[in-house]
């Protein structure tokens, strides 16, 4: 293989599809999803922003979920679209470097705000009375804030370390963007100090937030069962659903695919797996979001009203 050190001025990915007529059918599948996601997040974040009636702490935290899939998909399938398309799969260290960054701040920062947005159902559902003390503003943006602090705190701290690693073995990675444990291979010093650290944070940005939102959602259901009016349980088990059908696409591939030892993953694998965090789940979500939402709809049309009848 090709030596070289930490001084080349980028790496090679080896991309998702082969250059086929299969592979550009997916390619342009991944296109539309691409697009479907940048409307439907852009939608999600514009609704909430412009109608008073979903200026809740809920709502301001879907927001804020719209806003890191954007990041996410964009992050990722422009410069893979650019490489397919080109022909030329190379990427710069600072490309590389911004992937990283990206990714691992919205992989951390989604998992926190996943909590929070199961800890202000808990408390919707289970503490009613207390709702406008416990899940104010400044709760509220509090939870904002510190997902995305904590989460670039270690995406920095990832990114840089990283980088800096002599790389001598091969400068070709094995995915279609830049993912860390898909890099630390390629290095030529010893890493499993490195990777324990890597298993740690992503059970610290993963798991622990993993257990919060079951642990929410274990009293939620304990509550709504416990309810008399089965207009209140359809209420709450429609609101619980949605969101833990997110939950469970986000989780159940980074799970499987983050906190197995790595004698038991393979490249080819964690690169497919990828696809459902990374395009899959930024599409899903606002489609999950708005149509089993009445009051997505409601605002959708109200605007939609307001638009047109100011063309008039």
């Amino acid at each position: 293989m090709e030596e070289w050190n930490h001084t080349t001025t980028g790496f090679i990915l080896l991309g998702l599809f082969a250059p086929t007529k299969t592979g550009l059918l997916l390619f342009l599948l991944v296109v539309l999803i691409f697009l479907i996601a940048f409307l439907g997040n852009s939608t999600m974040i514009f609704l909430i922003y412009v109608d008073h009636h979903l200026h809740t702490p809920m709502y301001f935290l879907l927001s804020q979920l719209s806003l890191m899939d954007l990041v996410y998909i964009c992050s990722i399938v422009p410069k893979m679209a650019f490489n397919f398309l080109s022909g030329d799969n190379s990427i710069s260290v600072l490309a590389c470097g911004f992937q990283s960054f990206c990714f691992l701040v919205i992989a951390g920062g989604e998992g926190l705000l996943l909590a929070s947005m199961a800890y202000d159902r808990y408390v919707a559902i289970c503490r009613p009375l207390h709702y406008p003390v416990l899940m104010n503003k400044r709760t509220c943006l509090l939870m904002i804030i510190g997902s995305w602090v904590s989460s670039s705190i270690n995406s920095i701290s990832h990114t840089v370390y990283a980088l800096s690693m002599p790389y001598c073995k091969s400068r070709i990675i094995n995915h279609f963007f830049c993912d860390i444990p898909a890099m630390v291979p390629l290095a030529c010093m010893d890493t499993w100090a490195y990777e324990y650290t890597v298993f740690f944070s992503t059970n610290l940005f993963l798991l622990v937030p993993f257990l919060g939102i079951m642990a929410s959602y274990g009293r939620v259901l304990y509550t709504v069962h416990l309810m008399r009016s089965s207009q209140g349980k359809t209420k709450a088990f429609t609101t619980c659903s949605t969101h833990l059908t997110v939950v469970t696409f986000y989780y159940a591939p980074f799970v499987y695919t983050y906190l197995r030892p790595p004698s038991l993953r393979s490249p080819e694998e964690d690169k497919n797996l990828a696809v459902f965090y990374t395009i899959l789940t930024p599409m899903l979500n606002p489609i999950i979001y708005s149509l089993r939402n009445k009051e997505v709809l409601g605002a959708l049309q109200r605007v939609s009203e307001r638009v047109l009848s100011q063309k008039v």
